[in-house]
């Protein structure tokens, strides 16, 4: 297994002491394995962050370090795909891939639903627009904390979902991409406490696989843009059946 790590949400707009770019030096540089590879699943249009000059300089960053960088949305908000219009939702993917086309000079080829919300409806437009669905075998939940800034639950939270993904894993349920199963993890790099903790994150990864008894790639992280999109690839979904179950409540709430 080698775990694919994923963002959400960014680039985070913050002038100082910004929680995307210090995630992103933090990949570069770490106890665990230096230049780690990463896809970013980013809102183009965000007023607070992809809208925003430096919301733009930072995507530039993360395609010249190596990153894939993904589409999560290109509307002022985080809106949901799953209730606009078909035409709605068509206009606003063509502009997220122009847009990621014109910082990156490289049309993206994933999307990931706001809200994990999605439907037959949905995964046809992403196609319509060359996109595929990424989901995810792990999340840190650290989506919106509202007040209070922080997680008692970190590694019990990692060591639960992992050892359901082991279980998917040994009934041959995942995929094997270039000789190893991507196992995706979601994070989200607005948030300040996940940027301010994230090598701690790397570590739990770690150890929670080594308890479980999980062989890991001698590299268990991604380090290769190339290498990192076709596990990605490998990992997406096309149809509603037989997807992975989404984080939380989101699972009770879409896919009832």
């Amino acid at each position: 297994m080698r775990f694919l790590l994923t963002f959400d949400d960014g680039p985070a707009w913050a002038p100082y002491f910004n929680p995307t770019a210090r995630i992103l030096d933090t990949l570069e540089k770490n106890p665990y394995q230096d230049d780690i590879k990463a896809v970013f699943f980013t809102q183009t249009r965000a007023w607070s962050g992809g809208g925003t000059e430096r919301g733009r300089a930072l995507i530039r960053r993360e395609h010249a370090e190596g990153h894939v960088v993904a589409l999560h949305s290109a509307t002022t908000f985080h809106s949901n795909h799953r209730l606009m219009s078909r035409e709605k939702l068509d206009e606003t993917l063509q502009v997220g891939v122009a847009d990621l086309l014109a910082e990156t000079g490289v049309a993206p080829k994933l999307v990931r639903p706001p809200f994990w919300a999605y439907d037959a409806d949905t995964l046809a437009a992403y196609r319509a627009h060359g996109l595929r669905m990424l989901l995810t075998d792990l999340s840190a939940k650290d989506g919106v904390i509202y007040v209070f800034n922080f997680s008692f639950h970190k590694r019990s939270n990692m060591l639960k979902m992992l050892a359901e993904t082991r279980k998917r894993w040994a009934a041959g349920e995942m995929p094997a991409v270039d000789g190893a199963t991507p196992v995706v993890v979601t994070f989200h790099d607005v948030n300040s406490y996940t940027a301010r903790h994230f090598e701690e994150y790397l570590g739990i990864l770690l150890d929670v696989a080594r308890e479980l008894d999980i062989p890991l790639a001698d590299k268990p992280f991604y380090d290769n843009r190339d290498e990192l999109e076709r596990a990605a690839l490998g990992a997406t979904v096309d149809t509603p059946d037989g997807a992975p179950p989404l984080p939380g409540l989101w699972h009770w709430l879409w896919q009832q």
